[in-house]
């Protein structure tokens, strides 16, 4: 069974990746291989330096995260920019690694921005973790050191939670206790993944 699991910045889907990772599902993470298509030395990396310039990597040669993310965050038509580079990279891995598993794994796909990309119908199931946008907000200042203005700029820059529900086969409320969000996220992997799935 193929799953996509996505949720807002700072809603907890990596936590519930990783508990998904220990009930044996084969996680293919969006994130990871994000970073993986511009280390250094990829073609994806030479992309997004001749598109953005120097300024973008550090003094060893990696990518800037915050120096890129400053560009992209504040300008919607940069970040497509940059977004039609590493999609394709990223979507090629993808389906590397989808390759690899057998048809008895559950195979889950940590798509951040599941909701923007419209291809969550091309998944048998939709898992979408979700929280308040406050929470979000709330999440980044205290655990990240994101200024309010950054944390804002980054929820208005993802599609928005109502979108995120609409395409949800499943959702994992994650407002409570860790102990809250395990017992939820057991619920939903016995229920992808139980006979009748």
């Amino acid at each position: 069974m193929r799953v996509g699991l996505t949720g807002g910045i700072a809603s907890g889907k990596s936590t519930v990746s990783a508990i998904l990772v220990e009930l044996g599902a084969v996680l293919i993470d969006g994130d990871a291989l994000a970073r993986e298509v511009v280390e250094p030395g990829t073609p994806g990396l030479q992309q997004v330096v001749d598109a953005f310039g120097t300024g973008v990597l550090t003094a060893d040669g990696d990518l800037d995260r915050p120096a890129l993310g400053a560009i992209v965050f504040a300008d919607e038509a940069r970040r497509k920019e940059l977004e039609a580079i590493i999609h394709p990279l990223v979507f090629e891995r993808i389906v590397e690694l989808e390759a690899s598993a057998t048809p008895d794994d559950l195979v889950v796909h940590d798509i951040p921005l599941l909701a923007e990309s419209g291809r969550a119908p091309t998944f048998d199931a939709v898992v979408v973790v979700d929280v308040p946008v406050e929470t979000q907000v709330e999440r980044m200042l205290t655990q990240r050191g994101m200024t309010r203005e950054d944390a804002e700029a980054r929820v208005r820059a993802q599609a928005t939670r109502e979108d995120r529900l609409a395409i949800a086969t499943h959702v994992i409320d994650n407002t409570g206790t860790l102990e809250d969000l395990r017992r939820r996220v057991l619920e939903v992997h016995a229920d992808l993944t139980g006979p009748a799935a």
